[in-house]
């Protein structure tokens, strides 16, 4: 599908493009790869004044704030090495950017994202991150169930398992909004914002 259009209030949410998960092994681009065009984005968005932001996953020491319910894949007992939660000095430093932190894997739940968006006046949302399956995606589908119009930058995410990245891509992300890559992302924002 291509893109259509981005409303006048459009702004650019970044997911988890900080230190200790741009690092990790990525596909099919690597964390750097992400980030370059993540901060290509963004330099386009605060060009035009449209919104940035960026959110980091983050946890206390003790992890009270990590999600209670029991998995078969438990994150508890983790150790984060410090700084692993410091958002990309690529992304980072810029006045005027929203900083969201989640503990949950979508940039929606349990955050004031929704409230900083709509205190903006946006009404959509173009989506970039790490990982494409888990903090993209869950932002996507709470982004759309909460009626933003969602478009996704699919050459500006990845993900630790190519499956589960080509699953959003191809089954996922075209029941919640419009996908592109970057280029074609900034080209519209060039016709629509210019």
């Amino acid at each position: 599908m291509s893109l259509s259009t981005l409303d006048p209030r459009t702004a650019l949410v970044v997911i988890d493009l900080q230190q200790g998960i741009v690092a990790m092994p990525t596909q099919p681009y690597t964390g750097p790869e992400v980030v370059a065009r993540a901060a290509e984005l963004a330099d386009a968005f605060r060009a035009r004044d449209l919104p940035v932001v960026l959110v980091r996953v983050s946890f206390a020491a003790d992890f009270a704030d990590a999600v209670p319910g029991r998995t078969e894949r438990q994150a508890r007992g983790l150790a984060f090495p410090e700084g692993w939660d410091v958002v990309v000095d690529e992304l980072a430093g810029h006045d005027g950017s929203v900083h969201v932190t989640k503990h949950n894997w979508s940039a929606f739940h349990g955050t004031d994202l929704d409230v900083q968006l709509r205190r903006r006046g946006v009404t959509q949302i173009v989506l970039a991150g790490i990982a494409t399956s888990i903090g993209v995606e869950s932002t996507a589908r709470d982004a759309y169930a909460h009626g933003y119009h969602v478009t996704l930058a699919t050459d500006a995410m990845a993900d630790a398992d190519p499956e589960a990245h080509r699953n959003s891509i191809e089954r996922i992300f075209p029941r919640l909004g419009e996908s592109g890559s970057t280029a074609e992302v900034l080209e519209l924002l060039a016709k629509t914002h210019d």
